[in-house]
């Protein structure tokens, strides 16, 4: 069975090396993910993946914490 994907966006702080990134999403794409936007503005990407592969990227890197956001619709008032 396949895993359900989850789009998030996936930030890491602004002196994280691109190594780090590449990283993480070659660990994405190897689970059955796809990266969906890579962003200049901020170190980060968006992406579809597994939960559990998630959960790996997290951990990826002691240094360079992962901050991973569930993507969607904001709206205001």
């Amino acid at each position: 069975a396949i895993a359900p994907l989850k789009a998030v966006i996936i930030s890491y702080p602004s002196d994280t090396p691109n190594n780090v990134l590449d990283e993480a999403k070659d660990a994405i794409t190897k689970a059955g993910g796809q990266i969906t936007h890579e962003y200049n503005i901020i170190k980060g990407f968006a992406c579809k993946a597994p939960a559990a592969v998630l959960e790996k990227v997290q951990v990826l890197s002691d240094q360079f914490a992962a901050l991973i956001e569930e993507d969607g619709v904001v709206t205001t008032n």
